[in-house]
């Protein structure tokens, strides 16, 4: 399973929470951004649980995260 997530990050700390998404394995991509998010992570995962875990255990507790939007993608 394949999701977008998109990171609002605290001012000043964009490449650190970068730097640390980079080093975690179900982050396949992810790049800095211009508009409402200031970061977006492709994430890979093996189903919605482990997703989850991914979001809750992983990605939002790094320093500076402040908050995250996950889309689900779809293939068509």
């Amino acid at each position: 399973m394949k999701a977008f997530v998109l990171i609002n990050i605290r001012t000043g700390e964009v490449y650190d929470v970068i730097r640390q998404l980079k080093k975690i394995e179900q982050v396949k991509d992810v790049n800095m951004t211009f508009g409402p998010y200031d970061a977006v992570a492709v994430v890979v995962s093996k189903d919605i649980d482990d997703l989850g875990k991914i979001l809750a255990g992983m990605i939002q507790p790094i320093p500076g995260v402040e908050e995250t939007l996950t889309c689900l993608a779809v293939e068509i």
